[in-house]
C-alpha cells in the first residue's frame, strides 16, 4: 500500500501526537481533585482565553472560577492564587513545596541555561547564590556605601530635565529615568559606566529592553513542546541574537575586572558588585563554585531587573500624582515642610516622608512591576485550600489581582496614598495583601534597592519640579493603558510640561546659573 504524500504524512503524526499527549494528560488528571477551571481545548489548553494582558484575562477568569483556579496552557498545567489567603498558602505555607521555576525558553537562551536567580531551579546553587545577595551584594552596609552614586545619578537626571524643559516644551520622562537607574546600576554592578554618548546608550537600551519584553513572552514551544523547534514566533531566535550581544558585552567587563585584579595583585580591593563576585569565584570553601557564565548570569540579573523596574515604577508614580492633583499637593507640601526649599531629597529624608511612602506603596499596588511575579513550580504533589496541585504544576500568583481585590481595599480602583498613612501593611513580602517583590524562597532579593531608587527619584521629581499635563490636555484624558511585559510599563510614555523651581536644588550657584 503506497504511502501518503509526505506533507499529508507529518500532518497526522502531528495530530495523533497531540492527541495522545492530550489524552494521556488527561488520564493523568483523573486520579487528582483540582482547583476549578475552564474547560480546556484540546492541544492549546486555555491559551486562547489569554489576551494582550494576561494578568487582566486571568483576574476576570478568577471571577467566575474562584481564587484558586486550574488552566492548562497548552500541555502544561498552571494554577493560578488571586488572593492574598492563597498567596499565604503558596508563597509561606508552602513555601519549600512551591519553591521551583518551570523550564522555559527565556531561561535557556538568555540566563545561562537558568543559572541566574530568576530562573534556576531551587537547590544549593539558588541558596548560596541568595545569601551572596544578602551578605554581600544587597547588605545594608553595601548599600550605604553606594549612596552617593544613587545621589549624583538622581541630580544629573534633575539637570537632564531641567536643560529638556527650557521654553515650556513637553518632556517625555521615561528616558530621563532610564538614563538614571542604568547609571546608578552600571556604577553600582559594574563599577562605571560603560555606555558613554547617545548612540552607544541607545544601542544598550535596545538589547537591554529586547532581553526584559523576552522574559515577558509567552512562548508556544514551551507550552506545545512538539512545536518548539518551529519557533512559530520567532521568540527563541530573538533570544538567541540578544543574549549573543549581551553575552560579548558582559566578557568585555569581566576581563576588564579581571585585569585590574591582576595588575593590583594583593593589593586588590573590591569597588564594585562585579568584583566581588569574581573574588567569590576564586573561593574554594563554596559550597557551589562559580563559574564565568555564572558570574555573568547574576550580573546580567542585576542589570535587568535594577534598572527598568524602578523605571517603571517611578513613571507610574508621576502619571498616578499628574492624574490626582490633591495627592501631587500634599506630597509637595510634605516635602517643601520636611526638605525645605534650599536642597535635594536625600536618603536620609525618608524616615521623615510618611506621606511619600504612602505614594509609592499605592503606586505599587496599583502597578506592581510583575503583575504575576514570576511563575512558581510545584516541586512535589501538594494540598492547597482542599484541592490537590500536582507536582510540575506552574503556579502564579496574580499580585495585580490582590491590589484590586474589594475585600481587602476600599475603592481598590482609586489612587488613594493616604490608606497606608498609619497602616502596618508594608511591601516586605511580610503582608500578604501587597506582595510586589514576591514573597518567601523567591523574593526578589534586591527588594532595599529598588525602594531606595524609586523613591528618591519620585520625591525629587516632585520636590523640584511643577507638574502639569500637555496644553489641552485634561486628567480625564490622560491614558493610564500599560503594556504586559515580565514587568508592566505604561503603554504610552509620559509626557508632561516640567518648570524648575529654586535652581540651588541643582548644584547650581545662582538662580540665574
Amino acid at each position: 500500500m503506497a504511502l501518503p504524500p509526505w506533507p499529508t504524512f507529518l500532518t497526522v503524526v502531528l495530530i495523533t501526537v497531540l492527541f495522545l499527549q492530550t489524552m494521556a494528560s488527561r488520564r493523568r488528571r483523573r486520579a487528582y481533585n483540582l482547583p476549578p477551571g475552564p474547560k480546556p481545548w484540546p492541544i492549546i489548553g486555555n491559551l486562547n482565553l489569554l489576551g494582550e494582558l494576561p494578568h487582566r484575562s486571568i483576574h476576570e477568569l478568577s471571577k467566575l472560577h474562584g481564587p484558586l483556579m486550574h488552566l492548562r496552557f497548552g500541555s502544561m498545567p498552571v494554577v493560578v492564587g488571586s488572593s492574598a489567603e492563597m498567596a499565604r498558602l503558596f508563597l509561606k505555607t508552602n513555601d519549600a513545596a512551591f519553591s521551583g521555576r518551570p523550564t522555559l525558553s527565556i531561561g535557556r537562551y538568555t540566563a545561562y541555561d537558568s543559572s541566574d536567580i530568576m530562573w534556576s531551579q531551587y537547590g544549593a546553587y539558588l541558596r548560596q547564590a541568595r545569601r551572596i545577595c544578602a551578605t554581600e551584594l544587597f547588605s545594608a552596609r553595601r548599600l550605604d556605601s553606594f549612596e552617593h552614586i544613587r545621589d549624583e545619578e538622581a541630580r544629573g537626571m534633575l539637570r537632564g530635565l531641567r536643560e529638556a524643559s527650557s521654553a515650556g516644551r513637553v518632556v517625555r520622562l521615561r528616558s530621563h529615568l532610564q538614563m538614571m537607574t542604568l547609571g546608578v546600576i552600571s556604577r553600582m554592578v559594574l563599577g562605571k559606566k560603560y555606555i558613554q554618548g547617545e548612540a552607544a546608550a541607545a544601542e544598550f537600551r535596545e538589547i537591554v529592553d529586547e532581553l526584559f519584553a523576552l522574559n515577558g513572552v509567552f512562548n508556544i514551544g514551551d507550552f506545545v513542546p512538539c512545536l518548539d523547534w518551529l519557533d512559530l514566533q520567532g521568540y527563541v531566535g530573538r533570544m538567541k541574537r540578544a543574549s549573543k550581544m549581551f553575552d560579548q558585552f558582559l566578557n568585555h567587563i569581566l576581563d576588564e575586572h579581571d585585569q585590574r585584579r591582576r595588575l593590583e595583585g594583593g593589593g586588590f580591593v573590591a569597588r564594585d558588585m562585579v568584583d566581588v563576585l569574581l573574588q567569590l569565584a576564586d573561593d574554594p570553601s563554596l559550597e557551589v563554585q562559580l563559574s564565568r557564565n555564572n558570574v555573568k548570569a547574576l550580573t546580567q540579573d542585576m542589570i535587568l531587573a535594577g534598572s527598568d523596574t524602578s523605571t517603571m515604577t517611578i513613571e507610574w508614580a508621576i502619571s498616578e500624582l499628574l492624574k490626582n492633583p490633591e495627592a501631587l499637593a500634599k506630597a509637595t507640601e510634605e516635602l517643601d515642610r520636611v526638605v525645605g526649599r534650599e536642597r535635594l531629597v536625600t536618603e536620609r529624608d525618608f524616615p521623615q516622608l510618611p506621606y511619600m511612602e504612602a505614594v509609592l506603596k499605592e503606586t505599587l499596588r496599583l502597578h506592581p512591576a510583575a503583575p504575576l511575579l514570576a511563575p512558581h513550580l510545584a516541586r512535589e504533589d501538594t494540598s492547597v485550600d482542599g484541592y490537590d496541585i500536582p507536582a510540575g504544576t506552574t503556579v502564579f500568583v496574580n499580585v495585580w489581582s490582590i491590589g484590586r481585590d474589594p475585600a481587602l481595599w476600599e475603592a481598590p480602583e482609586e489612587f488613594r496614598p493616604a490608606r497606608f498613612i498609619g497602616s502596618e501593611v508594608d511591601v516586605k513580602g511580610q503582608d500578604f495583601e501587597l506582595l510586589p517583590f514576591g514573597s518567601g524562597r523567591r523574593m526578589c532579593p534586591g527588594y532595599s534597592l529598588g525602594l531606595k531608587m524609586t523613591l528618591l527619584g519620585i520625591a525629587n521629581l516632585v520636590h523640584c519640579f511643577t507638574w502639569r499635563l500637555p496644553s489641552g490636555m485634561t486628567v480625564e484624558q490622560l491614558s493610564m493603558e500599560e503594556t504586559f511585559l515580565l514587568a508592566m510599563p505604561r503603554k504610552v510614555p509620559l509626557e508632561a510640561v516640567i518648570e524648575p523651581k529654586q535652581m540651588e536644588r541643582f548644584g547650581y550657584k545662582t538662580t540665574s546659573d
